[in-house]
């Protein structure tokens, strides 16, 4: 039973890996370059730092340094330019601090800057919510909410341990 589930798992990673390839080739020589909103490039550049997020969770650490630092690089190419060209409330820019901060966290294993990161999303959206439109409402707070919703596991998390060391 074991070694069947083996194979599977095997089999599993693999089609994870194909796709995850296929989608990034996919974004990079076609939908990246030929994007031309701003909320789009943000969009796509956000999802070519999923996918390598996604093959950096599955891979075994001799081979994750390459996707952690792909990931990195996608995810701060479309947050330099979502600070430029979005506004603090707009559902892109919120979804890209929500996705990014989670790879601080999980991925880079960097805590501090995972909450850094959604602390700030949070709060510059907070001081511009009355600016946010009816059409993006929603959306936007529903973000908003699992940004602060991580804060307060991740805070907690970090507090446990802190309290453990001090024992």
């Amino acid at each position: 039973m074991a070694e069947a589930a083996d194979k599977y798992s095997v089999l599993i990673l693999s089609e994870l890996d194909t796709v995850c390839k296929e989608m990034i080739g996919l974004l990079d020589n076609h939908l990246i370059p030929k994007s031309t909103l701003d909320d789009a490039s943000v969009f796509l550049m956000k999802m070519k730092g999923d996918y390598y997020r996604y093959l950096a969770e599955c891979y075994s650490h001799e081979r994750r340094a390459e996707p952690v630092q792909m990931s990195l690089e996608a995810y701060e190419k479309a947050k330099k330019r979502s600070d430029e060209t979005l506004c603090k409330t707009h559902p892109i820019r919120l979804g890209l601090a929500l996705n990014f901060s989670v790879f601080y966290f999980e991925i880079a294993q960097k805590p501090e800057e995972a909450c850094t990161l959604a602390r700030q999303a949070f709060d510059d959206a907070i001081s511009d919510l009355d600016q946010l439109g009816e059409d993006s409402y929603k959306d936007s707070t529903l973000i908003m909410q699992l940004l602060r919703d991580n804060l307060t596991l991740w805070t907690s998390e970090q507090g446990g341990e802190n309290e453990e060391q001090d024992d």
